[in-house]
Order: C-alpha cells, then sequence, then structure tokens
C-alpha cells in the first residue's frame, strides 16, 4: 500500500483534534462515508442512519475492551522518561516504549508510589523493551489509573480526559489505545439498531501501541494482541452467518480477533489467546462480511487491512473522495462503512 499511497496525504485541517462533545455535537454526530465491496461506489451521509444500511438479521461485533491510562511518567537518574504501555505480558510484566530515556537492560525507572520499571530485554519488535515492574496487579494499576494519562498523539493538541478516549460500551480494561471504531456509537443509536433487527455482540481484543513515533509503526506479525471470544458470542456469529445475515465488524481488531478465531469454513469457537494475524489484500475472509471503521493513514496495517475487503484501486478512489469531501481522519473523525450492497 505504501507506494500507491504516496499521492494520499492527509491535510492537517482533517485530523480531528477534538471530540464532536466538544464541538457542540454528539459523539454519534460524525459522518459516514459508505462503501460497496463489490462495485466500489460510494455514498455519503450520517452515521446516525447506519441502520439504514443494514438489515433485520445483520450483525454488529464490538470490542468491549476499555482503555487504560497508558502513558507514565518517571525518572532514569536525573532524566525525566515517557513510558508508553504496549501489552501487559504477566502480573509484571509489559513490553512498552521508552521516550528520552536508555534503553539497555538493567537501567531502572523509577515511578510513582515507589514502583520502579526495570528493563529486562527487548520487546517484540524494536524500538519496544520489555519492563519488569517492581509491584503487579491491584498496587500497579492503581498506580496506572492514578498516575498514568491516555496516549495522545501529535494531531491532538488538547489534554482530554480519560473518558474521551472510551467507547460508551467499554467493560474490560487492557487496551492502551481506544478501540475507536466504536467511538461514535451512542446507547440511543444502539438501542435504535436493536428496535430495526439488528444485532448487536461483543469481544475483547487489546489494543496495543499503533505508531512508534518517527515514522514507525509496528509490524503486523511482531505485534501480538490478546484476544478474548466468549462461547455466547461465537454462537450467535455461526447463528447470524447459518440464517443469511451478515457480520460486520466493529473496527479492525474485532476482524483480526474474529479470523482468527474461526476454522477455514468460517466456524468460530470460543478463544482466549494471543494473535498475529496480519490480514491483507489477498487474504480470503471467511467470517466478517463489513467493516465499520475510521479513516487511516496510507502508512498504518489498519489500511493494509481494508484491501481484504474491498479491492486498492476502490479503495484508494474513495479515500481520495473522502478527502475532497473534507472527512475527518482518527479517533474524534468520521466513519467509514465497507459493505456488500450490491442488489439490495
Amino acid at each position: 500500500m505504501n507506494a500507491d499511497a504516496k499521492e494520499f496525504q492527509i491535510p492537517s485541517n482533517l485530523n480531528a483534534s477534538t471530540p464532536p462533545e466538544k464541538r457542540g455535537a454528539s459523539r454519534d454526530r460524525v459522518r459516514l462515508m459508505v462503501m460497496d465491496r463489490t462495485t466500489g461506489k460510494t455514498i455519503h451521509g450520517q452515521f446516525t442512519d447506519l441502520a439504514s444500511y443494514l438489515k433485520p438479521g445483520d450483525l454488529l461485533v464490538m470490542n468491549n475492551s476499555r482503555t487504560i491510562p497508558s502513558v507514565l511518567r518517571g525518572k532514569q537518574g536525573t532524566c525525566n522518561v515517557e513510558i508508553r504501555l504496549s501489552r501487559q505480558l504477566s502480573d509484571r510484566q509489559w513490553d512498552a516504549l521508552v521516550l528520552n530515556g536508555l534503553c539497555k537492560i538493567g537501567e531502572m525507572l523509577i515511578l510513582e508510589n515507589g514502583i520502579t520499571a526495570t528493563i529486562i530485554g527487548n520487546g517484540s519488535e524494536r524500538p519496544l523493551v520489555r519492563l519488569l515492574f517492581s509491584k503487579g496487579g491491584v498496587e500497579l494499576f492503581n498506580m496506572i489509573f492514578q498516575f498514568g494519562e491516555p496516549i495522545r498523539y501529535e494531531y491532538i493538541d488538547t489534554t482530554w480526559p480519560l473518558e474521551t478516549y472510551q467507547t460508551v460500551y467499554a467493560t474490560i480494561p487492557g487496551s492502551v489505545e481506544m478501540a475507536s471504531a466504536g467511538r461514535a456509537f451512542s446507547w440511543r443509536l444502539i438501542n435504535h439498531l436493536k428496535k430495526k433487527g439488528v444485532q448487536t455482540t461483543f469481544l475483547q481484543l487489546h489494543a496495543g501501541l499503533s505508531y512508534y513515533g518517527d515514522d514507525h509503526w509496528p509490524t503486523p506479525s511482531k505485534h501480538p494482541e490478546q484476544f478474548h471470544i466468549s462461547e455466547q458470542t461465537t454462537e450467535i456469529v455461526n447463528r447470524t452467518r447459518k440464517d443469511g445475515g451478515r457480520v460486520i465488524a466493529v473496527g479492525t481488531t474485532v476482524v483480526r480477533a474474529l479470523e482468527s478465531a474461526s476454522d477455514h469454513k468460517g466456524q468460530v469457537t470460543p478463544q482466549d489467546r494471543l494473535t498475529d494475524l496480519y490480514i491483507k489484500e489477498g487474504y480470503p475472509l471467511k467470517v466478517v462480511d463489513g467493516l465499520l471503521t475510521g479513516f487511516h493513514e496510507p502508512e498504518a496495517s489498519h489500511l493494509h487491512l481494508l484491501t481484504a475487503f474491498i479491492k486498492k484501486d476502490y479503495l484508494l478512489k474513495s479515500y481520495h473522495e473522502a478527502l475532497g469531501h473534507e472527512y475527518l481522519w482518527h479517533e474524534f473523525g468520521d466513519m467509514n462503512l465497507i459493505l456488500p450492497m450490491e442488489n439490495e
């Protein structure tokens, strides 16, 4: 995608730096661009009209992982350091990005409440390192939630509270970044969809860092993420497919989890494990029919995943159209629905 996407650049005025609620609207008052997977045709509308593009019996699968305040401040000797947690490995070990510090094995970082973190090795890929905290369990998480901050990338110039980085249905803490495709949902809209016969269910995939800084993005195959799919959710997904309904993932994290948990026939089973599945152009989707997501940078692996749903040419054409219509990018921005719509 990178070579084809050089012409695709996001003007700074289209980087959504402010949540809709702070722009005088509700969180579901964002725009929606709908793409037909088959023809590439686009429709421009509002997210509150989502039900008009779905049918009774369709299933929305949502990621209810809750965002933690994963940016910690500390000291390394006399130097201030910033730690961005990426993935929990055990009660006391995390993969993390350490900024402004010396990333050598044995180096100790001093945090709040008397807690320290020692660099004990390399993380799953560079520039991540493996940290061993001096405390675990409730003590460590209390420190994280008391002193940590949500990750804020350079296009956001205001400090927003942690609740700004949650979906309304987030319940299971673990993601270091918000599962942002679901942010635009309000309970009012979810209830409206249910009244129209659209089903909903949940899984958890704890999202790791999506960006390391300095134009460095994670390598998907070296970026495992923990996911959990319950027996109840697998039953709903499998029944929907059997009954001819469409399974629509709310976010790329949901696609990754569902496809990781399915066999070659698309039958999903309950699972609780890591996945390093990399979905890109040519990947044969077995479970998921449609995708609701935000708009992604050309370098991001999330954008590569979209080419498993729609031809690259159609995708790039639609993204240029979105730029022309001034859709907003990133977690506080507008939404994109990719669905098979032909002959409906």
